[in-house]
């Protein structure tokens, strides 16, 4: 993969995008992010309006209100859902091979298919899954302890 130049008529350089894998990115972020969006839209309907109209009364700018009151503490609630979004995400992008894109599990599929090493294949779909969805929650745990509110 290199910077596209333009060369007489064409271009020469850079990479090609599948219609496959433009199909399957197109749909798994209007999908997620139709998710997302609600997730981050209840966790700042979560934080009262008090917050908001005390944070005004200091003569905040609403950017300022945004940044400094809301998302910290709406952040205590979208951490949790968001996880699972994220995970979901993971577990959804094995259905590219519907569209005809060569994910890793089809790859996988075809590999056990060529060899007839099935249990081989199927722990290491298994453990590329497992180790995924836990470094994605191990991290989003600790986020979200950091983020965690402080009793005094």
């Amino acid at each position: 993969m290199d910077v596209p130049v333009l060369t007489g008529f064409n271009f020469k350089g850079g990479t090609t995008l599948s219609p496959e894998f433009i199909a399957l990115l197109l749909g798994l972020v209007l999908y997620t992010a139709a998710f997302v969006a609600e997730v981050v839209r209840a966790g700042i309907q979560s934080v009262s309006k008090g917050q908001r109209e005390a944070a005004m009364s200091i003569a905040l700018r609403p950017a300022q209100v945004l940044n400094l009151v809301i998302l910290p503490q709406a952040l205590r609630v979208i951490i949790p859902p968001l996880t699972s979004q994220m995970l979901n995400l993971t577990k959804n992008s094995s259905l590219a091979v519907a569209i005809g894109f060569p994910d890793f599990v089809s790859v996988a599929n075809t590999t056990m298919n060529q060899t007839g090493q099935s249990i081989e294949g199927v722990a290491l779909i298994m453990a590329v899954y497992l180790i995924f969805s836990l470094s994605t929650s191990a991290f989003m745990n600790w986020y979200n302890k950091k983020v965690k509110l402080v009793e005094r």
